[in-house]
C-alpha cells in the first residue's frame, strides 16, 4: 500500500493468510485441524476502513484457532514455525498472528464460556460493539467448528429483541414533548440537544428492527447509511439536527418517528400499532405517540425477560454503562432475579 493506493483491510489479511501463514500450516502442521479469521477490534473487521485507517494500528494480521486439546499440543510449536517463516511486514503493513482456541477468543471478548447456555442476561450484558467483535470480520478457514460457534452470538433471540426494543420505544417517548418545551421558553440550544439525542435513539431503534449490531459512535453514521432505511430516514433526521427552530424539530421529528413505527409495522411482529399526535396537558406540543411498548411487552413469554423488563427496562448494556459507568459482573449482578 503506497501514495494513495488502497487494499482493504480484509483483503490484506486475506492475502497475508494465504501467503504467508497457511504455507506453514500446510507444511508442519498439516493433520492438526485449524481455523484463520480476522475478528476483533478494528475498522477493517467492520469493513469500514480506508486510507486514513492506515495511520494506526492497521496490520496485516490473523488469527489461528486449534482445539483445546491441540492448542496445549501444537501451538508452542506453531509459534515458533511462524515465527520461523513469517515476514515482519508484508504489503508494507507490519505484520500480526496469534494462535489460540475459541475458549480463550470468546472468553477474553465476551467473559463467557462458548459451550455454556446463553441466558437473557448474558444478553443484556454484552455491548453491541463487543458482539460486533466476535461477529464481525471475515473467516478465511475453518476445521475446528469457529462458525458455528460465532453463529451463536449472530443476534438476540427473539424475547430479548422484543425487550430490546420495548426499551427503546420508552426512551424516545418522555422526551418527545422536552424539545418544543424548551424551545417555547427560548432555549433553542437545549431544544437542539435533545433532538440530537432523540435521533440517536431513534438511529438505535432501527439498527434493532433491521437485527443488525450498532458499532461503536465513530461508525454508528456510517452504518445507519447502510442499513435498508437509511436512505429514507437520513435526510429526515438531517433536518432535526439542522433545524434553527424547535417547531422545525419537532415537525422533522414527527415525520421521522412516523417513518420508524411504519417500520415496526411492516415487520408485523406485534398487532399494528397506531399512531396519533397527542397534546400532553393541552400545551402547543406536538407528541406523535403509539403504544409499541404494551405491544412488544405482549409478545414477550420468556419469563426471565418478563422479570427484566418488568424490573429494569432500560434496555441493553449501552444504557446503564454510559449512565452508572459500570462493569458487565456488576450489570450481572443487577439483573440476576433476586
Amino acid at each position: 500500500m503506497t501514495g494513495d493506493q488502497f487494499i482493504s483491510g480484509r483483503q490484506l489479511c486475506s492475502d497475508f493468510y494465504t501467503e504467508c501463514v497457511r504455507p506453514v500450516l500446510d507444511s508442519g502442521f498439516a493433520a492438526v485441524p485449524n481455523a484463520a479469521a480476522l475478528l476483533g477490534r478494528g475498522s477493517e473487521v467492520l469493513g469500514y476502513d480506508d486510507l486514513m485507517s492506515a495511520d494506526h494500528n492497521d496490520e496485516a494480521r490473523v488469527l489461528i484457532f486449534l482445539a483445546d486439546d491441540d492448542h496445549e499440543r501444537y501451538a508452542s510449536g506453531l509459534g515458533d514455525a511462524l515465527a520461523a517463516a513469517v515476514p515482519e511486514k508484508f504489503a508494507g503493513r507490519p505484520t500480526q498472528y496469534r494462535v489460540t482456541t475459541i475458549r480463550g477468543y470468546v472468553a477474553e471478548q465476551l467473559r463467557f464460556d462458548v459451550d455454556a447456555a446463553i441466558r437473557p442476561v448474558d444478553w443484556l450484558t454484552w455491548a453491541e460493539s463487543r458482539l460486533i467483535m466476535v461477529t464481525g470480520g471475515a473467516i478465511f478457514h475453518d476445521e475446528v467448528g469457529l462458525t458455528d460457534a460465532i453463529d451463536r452470538f449472530h443476534y438476540y433471540p427473539d424475547d430479548v429483541w422484543y425487550y430490546l426494543m420495548l426499551a427503546g420505544w420508552w426512551r424516545v417517548h418522555p422526551e418527545l414533548n422536552l424539545v418544543g418545551r424548551s424551545g417555547f421558553v427560548g432555549d433553542e440550544l437545549g431544544s437542539a440537544v435533545i433532538g440530537t439525542r432523540l435521533v440517536h435513539d431513534l438511529m438505535g431503534l432501527c439498527f434493532l428492527l433491521e437485527r443488525t449490531y450498532a458499532p461503536y459512535d465513530k461508525w454508528f453514521g456510517t452504518a445507519f447509511s447502510r442499513l435498508e432505511c437509511g436512505p429514507e430516514l437520513s435526510p429526515i433526521l438531517h433536518r432535526v439536527l439542522h433545524a434553527r427552530r424547535w417547531q422545525d424539530r419537532e415537525s422533522a421529528l414527527q415525520e421521522a418517528y412516523e417513518r420508524v413505527a411504519a417500520l415496526h409495522n411492516r415487520l408485523a411482529i406485534t398487532e399494528p400499532v397506531p399512531t396519533s399526535i397527542e397534546r400532553m396537558w393541552d400545551r402547543p406540543f406536538g407528541v406523535l405517540w403509539g403504544d409499541f411498548p404494551a405491544a412488544l411487552r405482549a409478545r414477550i413469554t420468556d419469563p426471565e425477560v418478563v422479570t427484566i423488563a418488568e424490573a429494569f427496562p432500560v434496555g441493553g448494556a449501552e444504557r446503564p454503562r454510559e449512565v452508572l459507568g459500570i462493569s458487565r459482573d456488576r450489570l450481572l449482578r443487577m439483573l440476576e432475579p433476586a
